[in-house]
């Protein structure tokens, strides 16, 4: 079977490429550059705790090396401290995860240099994407570079960016606002009186500080400061900027301290959402998808959501094959998803940058303004919490089957530390992302019992059996405890960590349905056998040229009938 091809190669694209081969599906990653980036120490990217934890899977094993995480968030508002918190393990003392903060090119060379140890990846430099053609089959896509050259997928992904040529050739509309808000950008090297600590300084008291700056760490010393900027004010010359550097600097310092300047820019954040991010066998994600960025909301955040989301049921398809739902899912949850932070953000604008209409809409007007400006830029509330796919198409239609803990279904699972029948011990969500679901039974005590005992104690042996009875492939694990769960719950989770069901006790037949129905329900039809070629690459005349030693097979899975069947090709509705 072709591999899929991922037309972009920055980290979105680079992430799905890792993110597929992780789950034995080839790609190839059709990079419209050299295959190296310029640094920009200015152009920096934060990540939540989901999302670095998928970074570090990945194989950028040197995350925190290139990255800060901060150990605490400061707001300021004029000369007054408003609220100082603490931030770092979640745990009870320090209820908010710490976020890492690295340079892009950091984290897109990272990846990049993980990607060239996968041998299911191949990145193509200088590769210019100007053709794409969809049959019932799969994608054809032709390249222009140092020579012309067709490429044969069984799914193609755009991942290239705010100007997305896939979006374009596949005529997906746009829409959106333009410049929802503009800043002033540096990236320098000072000792400021925060360390390791992010601040927000809203009103600034002295004369070119705007109506808001932010600070925030990086590695060696390094910080990156925003100032926002009048929607449509004038251009930031390169005079400006500096004096709004050393007054900034000389108004947290008491005078200006010695600094070294590492980079500039001016950035206008634009807030749009394609409509579709499907069409037949082509996807759209990361900026190709969406833009969103005012209030501290982080955009390549939701892109590497968009990856991991994506990664596992692009596998299932091809391994196994997929049914139409599960394929539609993509879109039904990451759109909507990302339309609800789009939302919140202009929501919230007309009240954070409209003057005093705060004073009117929200009681005690200094703690909600704080909060809300301090949300998108912690990952809590509408504008930064993970997502939860509580409305999913992929969700169980009887509510019954579920039996509460502290995760809804549809949320992401709290990462505990389980155990592999193997006796591995780890976190739960070093388990994830390996294209198959996990089912983590509760079982306190656990912890000091001899594995022998517990494997063939109580409901141990019949959760086995259930397990292995599902009609894809699962990973049983267990768990002395879990928030809000009795003992003997089994908690029925995806291969992106959002839990499907909570059960108690061992009940096959909801397990058996609560898993085919996370997998997308039975796989409608089959496509006939067709040449596999796992290369992609095609010449002019559309004759493949293989590479045999990248094949690999799937698992198990129902069809209408109820057979099973190993994986193949399907047939996918064009749009």
């Amino acid at each position: 079977m072709d591999p899929v091809i991922v037309v972009g190669a920055g980290p979105v694209g680079l992430a799905l490429s890792l993110a597929l081969a992780d789950q034995g599906v080839p790609s190839v990653v059709l990079d419209e550059g050299p295959g190296k980036d310029e640094p920009r120490p200015a152009r920096t990217v934060v990540l939540r705790e989901d999302t670095a934890d998928l970074v570090l899977r990945l194989g950028f094993s040197s995350l925190y090396e290139e990255g800060l995480r901060w150990t605490g968030w400061r707001s300021v508002r004029r000369k007054q401290l408003v609220r100082a918190v603490p931030l770092g393990e979640e745990d009870a003392a320090v209820p908010l995860p710490s976020p890492v903060h690295l340079p892009q090119h950091a984290l897109t060379r990272g990846l990049r240099g993980a990607a060239a140890t996968r041998e299911l990846v191949r990145l193509v430099p200088l590769s210019r994407l100007d053709t794409l053609e969809q049959d019932a089959r799969g994608v054809t896509a032709h390249t222009k570079g140092p020579g012309t050259t067709w490429w044969r997928g069984s799914y193609l992904v755009g991942c290239d960016g705010a100007r997305s040529t896939v979006r374009k050739l596949l005529d997906i509309r746009f829409p959106g606002r333009t410049a929802v808000e503009r800043h002033a950008v540096a990236a320098l090297r000072a000792e400021l009186p925060w360390p390791d600590e992010a601040v927000l300084h809203r009103s600034p008291p002295w004369r070119t500080g705007g109506a808001e700056v932010t600070a925030r760490p990086l590695p060696d010393g390094v910080w990156r400061l925003d100032w926002l900027l009048p929607p449509r004010g004038e251009l930031v010359t390169p005079d400006a900027l500096i004096t709004r550097i050393r007054d900034t600097l000389a108004g947290w310092c008491g005078e200006t301290p010695p600094y070294e300047l590492l980079d500039t820019g001016v950035y206008t954040l634009h807030h749009r959402l394609a409509r579709r991010w499907r069409s037949g066998r082509a996807f759209l994600a990361g900026d190709a998808a969406h833009l969103l960025g005012a209030l501290g909301t982080q955009g390549l955040d939701e892109g590497l959501r968009d990856a991991e989301n994506l990664a596992w049921k692009l596998a299932q398809a091809w391994h196994q094959g997929a049914s139409e739902l599960l394929l539609d899912s993509y879109q039904a949850e990451r759109r909507a998803a990302v339309a609800s932070r789009l939302r919140a953000a202009d929501q919230s604008l007309p009240i954070l940058r409209g003057g005093g209409g705060l004073r009117t809409l929200v009681p005690g007007s200094a703690r909600g303004y704080d909060t809300l400006l301090a949300d998108g830029h912690l990952g809590c509330g509408p504008l930064g919490a993970p997502p939860s796919y509580t409305h999913s198409p992929l969700s169980l239609q009887r509510a019954g089957a579920h039996t509460p803990v502290s995760t809804p279904p549809g949320a992401p699972v709290t990462d505990v530390r389980v155990t592999a029948p193997d006796g591995t011990s780890v976190r739960l969500r070093e388990r994830l992302g390996r294209g198959h679901l996990l089912v983590v039974l509760v079982a306190p005590g656990t912890g000091v019992w001899d594995r022998r005992h517990w494997l063939t104690a109580g409901v141990m042996p019949r959760l086995v059996e259930a397990v292995d009875a599902l009609p894809v492939k699962a990973e049983l694990l267990v768990t002395e405890s879990y928030p809000g769960a009795t003992a003997h719950t089994v908690l029925l989770v995806r291969p992106d960590g959002h839990l499907v069901a909570a059960f108690d006790g061992v009940r096959p037949g909801e397990l058996l349905t609560a898993a085919d129905a996370a997998s997308g329900g039975p796989v409608e039809a089959e496509a006939e056998p067709g040449d596999e070629n796992t290369d992609g690459n095609r010449d002019g005349k559309g004759h493949g040229k293989g590479d045999a030693g990248m094949e690999t097979t799937g698992g198990r899975r129902r069809t209408a009938g109820g057979s099973r069947r190993r994986g193949s090709d399907r047939t996918a509705d064009i749009d």
